[in-house]
């Protein structure tokens, strides 16, 4: 992934007013983040609570996308729907999206359950458990990275309605 300023956060938002974009407070560690390891941007607003943002390149150009998390929590430890990672402590919560355009306007979001801190790309690279002898550790780490982009592009193209 590219790296991206406060500017093009706001930018590439496909689902937020221009209030929301306003409001959006970038992460505290924008330049800091490894880049080169990342397969999207995801972080929580530290100003408003249960509000958070993901970023995913979508043909070369990155595409926002504002979520709500939910007030329920799962009731037992859910699967990132995103990284598919079910050993890590991490939370998963349930978060969604307004739909971009008029379908988002009368209100029709699409939901997800997604890992709490958004650490997916670092999830997928951590070397899977060996489940026999010979197993190929390089080449699951390599089929989760694709997965995982495969999924979060899908979710960002069903909130920016197919773009």
């Amino acid at each position: 992934m590219d790296p991206l300023t406060p500017a093009a956060l706001r930018s590439c938002l496909v689902n937020a007013s221009r209030k929301e974009r306003a409001d959006l407070t970038p992460p505290a560690d924008l330049d800091a983040r490894p880049w080169d390891r990342l397969d999207l941007l995801g972080w929580q607003d530290p100003r408003l609570p249960k509000r958070s943002y993901v970023v995913v390149p979508v043909d070369g150009e990155p595409v926002g996308v504002l979520l709500r998390q939910a007030d329920a929590s799962p009731r037992r430890r859910a699967q990132c729907a995103w990284c598919a990672d079910v050993r890590l402590p991490v939370d998963v919560v349930l978060v969604a999206a307004r739909l971009a355009g008029p379908a988002g306007r009368g209100g029709d979001t699409v939901g997800t359950l997604v890992c709490e801190d958004f650490s997916c790309s670092a999830n997928v690279r951590l070397d899977p458990p060996l489940p026999y002898e010979g197993f190929d550790r390089a080449a699951a780490r390599e089929q989760r990275v694709a997965d995982l982009r495969a999924r979060s592009l899908a979710f960002v193209r069903a909130v920016a309605g197919g773009s």
